[in-house]
């Protein structure tokens, strides 16, 4: 059924990959070996040569298996690697993919630990040019002779800049570069980066997909765009059947079996649980978002909010033309900057806590946690203030929430 919705295609994607002993649900695989009755079948592994089998839990197994064609189905690509957190999916990206020398272009718009490891690739001999990408022109003229890949977030954490992904996408196409998507925020039940032109797109299982705060994980999924033959670090095992697995191939193998990012089954289990629900958790508390963003735009105590959906919004336009709602992420600033973590700790529902796409409404105040170590400097150039605070629009009922609001604020 290629017309499907994407709740329909989650919930029965178990019993479409084949499940053990007739279940409806894919089981817990625990075993870290696994055995062969022929040496063959194991040199054959290891060689790249049988298929679908699996050797050491560090580089799959049946469990995290399962969840990958799930998210490979989600995004519409042509497979997925899991790893045991976002961050070790992005870190694989472009540990394995980039060499000391290339250039990256990447968005200056990114989540706080994303900015982090952008120091160590650079200790690490790889340039990068920190950008607006809600420009395209200022994506563009970053490029050099070097640039083997561009990195953007769909909706940015915490400020909500939009890159434009379909002037960036069209860009990449035309010069032979990888664009990679973060679609962390927006979850493949908003927006597929591969409609933009994307090669890769990465995100956080932990947050939109799995959804209840229960389970870290990532994937990296290849959408199939990118022609790999003219990608230069590609090594020479991995060049061969076909073209379109040969980045996900270096990806699994160094990230997973070098570095050791591994997915447990457990966590992959829980992940692929939760993800039966996305449609429904993103539908919610995108309106509960939006509905509370209109609340705060209005109040007289607030001086800014950040929410795409918000007619005010820089990119509203861009948001309105490439997503369907505008996601549970959304950040505002107090009038009275000083009055900000008082009123926080006057809020009775949401959850002062760091993390996002839970159930629950998370709150808190972006400078000094999140994005601290960052520095002033770099604060501003991402146009974080001192007072912006963040919010994570869990399932609690908008009134209540409005309701809770209301009370802080007065």
């Amino acid at each position: 059924m290629a017309s499907e919705g994407i709740s329909t295609g989650i919930v029965h994607s178990d019993r479409r990959f084949g499940v053990e002993h007739g279940g409806v649900r894919k089981p817990i695989h625990t075993s870290t070996q696994y055995g062969f009755d022929r040496v063959e079948d194991l040199i054959g592994v290891f060689q790249g040569t049988l298929k679908g089998a699996y050797n050491y839990a560090r580089q799959g197994t049946p469990t995290t298996a399962a969840l990958e064609s799930q998210i490979t189905r989600l995004e519409q690509g042509v497979g997925t690697v899991c790893f045991g957190t976002g961050m070790a999916a992005i870190s694989a990206v472009f540990l394995t993919l980039l060499r000391a020398g290339d250039h990256l272009v990447a968005s200056r718009y990114v989540f706080g630990n994303t900015n982090s490891i952008f120091g160590t690739l650079r200790d690490l001999g790889i340039e990068i040019s920190t950008v607006d990408a809600t420009d395209a022109a200022a994506v563009a003229a970053a490029v050099q002779p070097n640039t083997r890949m561009v990195f953007v977030e769909t909706i940015a954490n915490p400020g909500t800049q939009i890159a434009d992904m379909p002037a960036i996408g069209k860009f990449c196409a035309q010069h032979g570069l990888l664009f990679v998507v973060d679609n962390t925020v927006t979850s493949p039940a908003l927006f597929r980066p591969r409609d933009v032109g994307a090669g890769l797109v990465v995100q956080s299982l932990t947050k939109t997909i799995a959804g209840h705060g229960q389970a870290l994980g990532g994937a990296v999924t290849d959408t199939g765009l990118y022609d790999w033959h003219g990608y230069p670090n590609i090594f020479a095992a991995y060049r061969k059947g076909d073209a379109k697995q040969w980045g996900l191939a270096q990806v699994r193998k160094k990230g997973l079996r070098d570095m050791g990012g591994n997915l447990s089954s457990e966590h992959a289990h829980q992940i692929s649980l939760g993800a039966e629900t996305l449609a429904l958790r993103v539908a919610h508390t995108s309106a509960t978002a939006l509905a509370l963003a209109r609340y705060l735009q209005a109040h007289s105590a607030v001086v800014a909010v950040h929410y795409p959906m918000l007619e005010t919004h820089p990119q509203h336009a861009l948001a309105k033309q490439l997503f369907s709602a505008g996601s549970w992420l959304l950040s505002f600033e107090l009038r009275d900057t000083a009055a900000c973590l008082q009123f926080i700790d006057r809020l009775q529902l949401p959850i002062k806590a760091t993390g996002l796409g839970d159930t629950r409404t998370l709150i808190i105040p972006v400078a000094p946690t999140i994005f601290w170590e960052a520095g002033a400097q770099v604060r501003a150039a991402m146009g974080i203030a001192d007072g912006l605070v963040r919010l994570s629009i869990g399932l609690e009922d908008p009134a209540d929430l409005l309701a809770d609001f209301a009370q802080a604020l007065a």
